[in-house]
């Protein structure tokens, strides 16, 4: 179930006696259990009616002992259950589930989901694990153990639609004067990260009171993460060979505390984009933005349009030109006692020389 799901089914007053917040994404996760204690319990119940475990601390017959015993103060009770995860026994294997089942763990679930009391809601919270990767195995053990919970919300990392339609309708929640290109560049430079741009958002809407309309600016001074600006604007001065307007923003990048070695693995990416991009006769940003999709690379329409830019204003051999010295950069920064700066800037002025 994804938690628009969830957040519909809580709204129509259809409540899960249990159910689990599976995945890493915070906002989700917390927008989840906000709706579900703003329809379950009335503003007067929410002090005493809303529970807390942490089974990093408890043990689930802890919790399970206290969802079924009646309180004499809160007549319907929510009972959050932080770090699920830790209720699954350690060093056992998971294959075939046999030594989970004889813990214990699933099987006192299942039993206290036989007859639920009306007037609870369990929420478990499992947040450790991401759906891929490594992790991956070890979130399906966790999915695997609380099997027997009615629901079970995916709080996954959002893909860029769902991260830009939520900046989208936070912005207008907060009457945030913001474009489409400034919306873009706050969604792409913070990575998609929901948690992060509904905090931003929120400083933003902070920063341009009485209408004062956000421009590309100000979330580069706002937005320590707003590196993909900065790239851009750092590949922009290096095609056309303005030595000083790249130091520049070379400068500008330190100043703002940039990570160097982030910055040249955007400034790589963005360069073996482009020309990946004049090598498959790919001029428009919707054919860069569709064969990435295809490709499976995450990809923005600005971003797009920035590969589309970079590509058509350096020529291929010059591209490549730039991604060698990029190469000795890179290992310039690999050395024992590396200076960043410096060899960013040795960079510059090789890419800007005469003889490039």
């Amino acid at each position: 179930m994804t938690p628009q799901q969830f957040i519909a089914l809580v709204r129509q007053r259809k409540f899960p006696s249990a159910c689990l917040l599976l995945g890493p994404e915070s906002f989700q996760r917390d927008y989840c259990r906000r709706a579900l204690v703003e329809s379950f319990l009335a503003p007067g119940e929410r002090e005493a009616g809303l529970i807390r475990f942490d089974l990093e601390e408890s043990s689930l017959e802890a919790v399970l002992r206290e969802a079924m015993t009646p309180s004499l103060f809160a007549p319907r009770r929510i009972v959050v259950v932080r770090n699920a995860e830790a209720a699954i026994p350690r060093g056992r294997v998971a294959a075939t589930g046999e030594e989970e089942e004889r813990s214990g763990g699933s099987e006192g679930l299942a039993r206290y989901l036989e007859r639920p009391p009306e007037d609870v809601v369990l929420v478990f919270e499992a947040s450790r694990f991401a759906p891929e990767g490594d992790e991956k195995a070890r979130l399906e053990r966790v999915r695997k153990f609380y099997a027997p919970l009615p629901v079970v919300v995916e709080c996954f990392p959002m893909n860029p639609e769902q991260a830009r339609k939520l900046a989208r309708n936070l912005a207008q929640r907060v009457q945030l004067a913001i474009g489409e290109a400034e919306l873009d560049l706050l969604v792409e430079s913070l990575g998609w990260d929901a948690a992060r741009i509904a905090a931003e958002i929120e400083k933003l809407a902070i920063w341009a009171q009485a209408g004062k309309r956000v421009t590309p600016t100000d979330i580069q001074v706002l937005v320590p993460e707003a590196r993909a600006a900065g790239v851009f604007e750092l590949t922009d001065a290096l095609a056309s060979r303005d030595r000083r307007r790249a130091l520049e923003v070379l400068e500008l990048l330190v100043r703002q505390s940039e990570y160097l070695p982030l910055a040249l693995a955007g400034l790589s990416s963005q360069l073996r984009l482009a020309l990946a991009a004049q090598e498959a006769g790919w001029r428009r940003p919707e054919q860069i933005l569709t064969q990435a999709s295809r490709l499976g690379v995450r990809m923005w329409p600005a971003r797009a349009q920035q590969i589309a830019q970079t590509a058509a204003t350096f020529p291929p051999r010059a591209l490549r030109n730039a991604l060698e010295l990029l190469y000795e950069a890179d290992k310039a920064l690999r050395d024992v006692r590396p200076d960043d700066r410096t060899a960013l800037e040795a960079f510059v002025f090789r890419l800007t020389g005469p003889s490039s």
